[in-house]
């Protein structure tokens, strides 16, 4: 049978130097978790969210899928946002999106890539809801980044959508909505100067009374 024991050794090296620096640091986990923070990514193994903005265990709730999509009969992901809204009372969910996307590239083609093509049926609409200004480039790594910040855009309003953030803003909840974006060659966030604060700001088809 195989253990990756190695994996079982570097835990513990992680884990000796954490109590090393805090002894007190995983008792203080266990009791309780309060993170300000959803952060809804791509299930990309190199993009991080905890090492990308320097954030401990249990400073940001987490749910990641290919492409970092926010879907209204997405059971998991909007079950992950009631808990992180509701119970966990974050102020701040984070749509980060990633440059290189492995899932906005093959959605932007028109090969078969198997099940995941129903998942990316969602960034083909975002496609071809920009379709022309998309296409208005001529590079086609252009397009590539164009189309994965517009996915972020876009996801930041099916978040904004839902009632469950709605919800919490009728409640008086202060909750903010944030876009951004990572790239892998730099290591840096890029924020896409999206950020909704309250009902006002999304589109008025979207408001529910």
């Amino acid at each position: 049978m195989q253990v990756l024991k190695h994996l079982f050794d570097t835990n513990r090296e992680w884990a000796t130097k954490i109590k090393e620096s805090n002894p007190e640091f995983f008792l203080q986990l266990s009791n309780q978790q309060t993170p300000e923070y959803l952060w809804i990514g791509c299930s990309d193994s190199r993009v991080s969210e905890n090492l990308l903005v320097g954030k401990m265990p249990g400073e940001i709730f987490v749910h990641r899928n290919i492409a970092n999509v926010v879907v209204h009969s997405d059971l998991n992901c909007l079950s992950v946002m009631q808990f992180a809204v509701e119970v966990l009372k974050v102020k701040h969910i984070i749509v980060c999106g990633h440059y290189g996307c492995g899932g906005i590239k093959a959605a932007m083609d028109n090969q078969e890539h198997g099940l995941i093509d129903n998942w990316l049926r969602h960034i083909k609409d975002v496609y071809r809801y920009h379709q022309s200004r998309i296409d208005s480039f001529q590079n086609n790594e252009d397009k590539f980044n164009l189309l994965c910040e517009l996915n972020v855009i876009e996801q930041v309003a099916n978040v904004c959508h839902t009632t469950i953030v709605q919800n919490a803003w009728k409640s008086g909840h202060e909750l903010v909505i944030h876009g951004w974006i990572y790239s892998i060659e730099t290591g840096l966030l890029k924020d896409l100067n999206v950020c909704i604060t309250n009902r006002s700001e999304i589109s008025k088809v979207h408001q529910i009374e």
